[in-house]
Parts: structure tokens; C-alpha cells; sequence
């Protein structure tokens, strides 16, 4: 599992920090992680799994596809269809930065986003 920890993150362009911070461990731990020291203990196992999306059997035994995929009638399936066949890719690096950043970043980014959006619908109102 070692090996395909730091697999996953390198896919994610992630520093061992970085990933560290998503999932609430320390840096050493995803270190103990790459090295084979230690094995996530069953929780940790399963956040590393919801937060960047992974398959299961693939983190646990190599089995299968790395990232779960999404049913194609799921709403962020389409609109990241929708983004990644447009040529202009600001949309898409903004989404893969915004995935890069900590919880308190990405709160600030949504809520001034949501307030953006409440008032454009207000000056569409009038």
C-alpha cells in the first residue's frame, strides 16, 4: 500500500504536507505511509478514499482502476465533461488549483463566490 499511497499523491501533484493537511495528519505520517513503516489505521484508510475520490480495492491490494468513477448522469461528472472539452482552460486550472488549496481556503473562495452569485441574480432582478 506504501507505494501506492505516494503514487496517489504524485498523480494529485501533492506535496506530503499538502496531502497531509486534507486528510488531518501530520506530514511524518504520510511519510511512515511511503515508506512502508506504517499502514493507515481503517479511518484514515477510508478518508484518503472519499477525500481524493480513490477505489478502495485499488489503495488496498492494486486492484482495479485508481480513482472511483462517476456515473455519468452525476451533475459534477457533467459539468466537468462540460469543462474539460472547453478550449478555454481557466475554468479547469481554477478547479485544480481551488482542489490544492486547505478547508479554510477553499470556505473563503465558496462564500465569496456564493455572495458574487446572490448579487448578480439581484442585479438581474431589477
Amino acid at each position: 500500500m506504501n507505494e501506492r499511497i505516494k503514487h496517489l499523491r504524485k498523480t494529485l501533484d501533492m506535496t506530503q504536507q499538502e496531502f497531509a493537511e486534507r486528510i488531518g495528519v501530520k506530514r511524518n505520517t504520510i511519510a511512515q505511509y511511503e515508506i512502508g513503516r506504517n499502514e493507515p489505521i481503517d479511518s484514515i484508510f477510508s478518508l484518503i478514499c472519499r477525500e481524493f475520490n480513490v477505489n478502495p480495492e485499488w489503495l488496498r491490494n492494486g486492484e482495479g482502476e485508481m480513482f472511483i468513477v462517476l456515473p455519468e448522469e452525476d451533475e459534477y461528472f457533467a459539468a466537468a465533461t462540460e469543462i474539460s472539452n472547453d478550449n478555454d482552460t481557466f475554468a479547469m486550472n481554477a478547479i485544480i488549483e481551488y482542489w490544492k488549496l486547505d478547508r479554510a481556503s477553499k470556505d473563503a473562495i465558496k462564500n465569496y463566490i456564493m455572495s458574487l452569485a446572490d448579487k448578480c441574480k439581484k442585479d438581474e432582478q431589477v
